[in-house]
């Protein structure tokens, strides 16, 4: 999508007035929530509330186009702590309003309406939008299905042209959960600027870890996006982050530091609560942790018995992508799957998806995703 906004048709599917017509009935299991607060994941209060008491008595609107450099610092050393280590200057993070402002901006410093950046076919439909917000064109690389949904290097060189500013990644993806774990010579040999979003990195589950995407390319500019919507199940607060590595800093930091100033968009409370989080949630995020991993090998050990499912683990990320055997329509397999007491996503919701695939999330209240589980299986049995 490229086009102006007034050409987007907003009418409800009809899997939208399906799922209404089942809440307004007997209901439903829903397998497809990605908000933490929804799930019963809540960050402690009293954590939040500590580290917000100070803020009161002491407040000044000191505007950085950096961000404050307390919470600066304990991005950089977040990022030291990581396998392998990313080392960062302060000086090298922006903090944003939430990842999405953090896509926009990059957007605006990279591209000019009528150029284009590389994103997977299969991925987040967020970037359309975004996209369409800067009328810049988005072309689509191939995520190899059969090699646990990796980046096909060669369908890489084959989108590039001479308006190609940059290459969106992220990892672990959303929502094939796939890893990059090592450099991928095509995006060394294209020598292009990367946005590499990497929200989901604590959630490792068939990947040990989560490599800083910085530390596999550190010849080519590339762009970290995260935050603490996924990393402290704190969506509300909105605060996200653009941290640069040496290349990316030495060549467009000037400009995103103009850019970034012009809308201050991160507020000082969250960003004073920040180290706080840092040093005190990460206990709290192990246990997110867990609850990701055990609701993955449920569901993986339920599939596995059920022929009509081929489900890959995932390298990371808190959702499954299971293939379905046996349907040819996306749209009537998951209103079967409705009627049958479920919600899931059809694979098409997240771009140019190959055969018949279904997204479910695994951050679901663990005992209503087992139910879940079991509803989708009885169903497609």
């Amino acid at each position: 999508m490229t086009g102006c906004f007034a050409d987007i048709d907003l009418t409800p599917s009809d899997l939208e007035l399906a799922r209404r017509r089942a809440a307004a009935g007997a209901g439903y299991i829903d397998l497809t929530s990605s908000n933490p607060t929804q799930q019963g994941l809540l960050f402690p209060p009293d954590i939040l509330q500590t580290a917000a008491a100070d803020y009161w008595t002491s407040r000044r609107y000191a505007p950085d186009p950096h961000g404050l450099p307390a919470a600066r610092t304990a991005i950089t050393r977040y990022y030291a702590t990581r396998t392998p280590p990313l080392i960062l200057s302060d000086d090298a993070v922006f903090i944003t309003a939430g990842t999405s402002e953090a896509y926009s901006l990059l957007f605006a410093l990279l591209a000019d309406p009528g150029d284009n950046l590389l994103a997977p076919n299969v991925t987040y439909p967020l970037f359309d939008y975004l996209a369409a917000l800067r009328q810049v064109e988005l072309r689509s690389y191939r995520l190899d299905e059969e090699r646990g949904w990796q980046i096909d290097g060669p369908s890489l060189l084959e989108q590039v042209d001479a308006r190609t500013r940059a290459v969106l990644l992220v990892s672990p993806h959303n929502p094939t959960g796939a890893v990059v774990r090592a450099a991928v010579p095509e995006l060394s040999r294209l020598g292009l600027p990367l946005i590499c979003d990497e929200v989901f990195a604590p959630f490792s589950y068939g990947a040990p870890t989560t490599p800083p995407i910085a530390a596999l390319h550190p010849d080519l500019p590339v762009f970290t996006l995260n935050g603490i919507s996924k990393l402290f199940a704190l969506p509300d607060l909105k605060l996200g982050w653009i941290a640069l590595n040496p290349p990316a800093h030495a060549a467009f930091a000037d400009r995103l530091e103009l850019l970034n100033d012009t809308f201050l968009g991160a507020n000082s409370l969250t960003q004073t609560l920040l180290p706080h989080l840092f040093a005190q949630g990460m206990a709290f995020v192990a246990a997110m942790v867990n609850r990701v991993r055990a609701n993955l090998d449920l569901a993986l050990a339920r599939f596995a018995g059920c022929p009509n499912l081929t489900a890959q683990p995932p390298d990371g990320g808190y959702y499954l992508f299971p293939a379905v055997h046996g349907q040819e329509d996306e749209d009537a397999l998951v209103l079967d799957l409705l009627a049958g007491g479920v919600l899931v996503h059809p694979g098409y919701f997240y771009g140019d998806v190959p055969g018949i695939h279904i997204m479910l999330s695994a951050l679901t209240e663990p005992a209503r995703f087992a139910a879940g589980v079991e509803r989708l299986v009885a169903t497609l049995e």
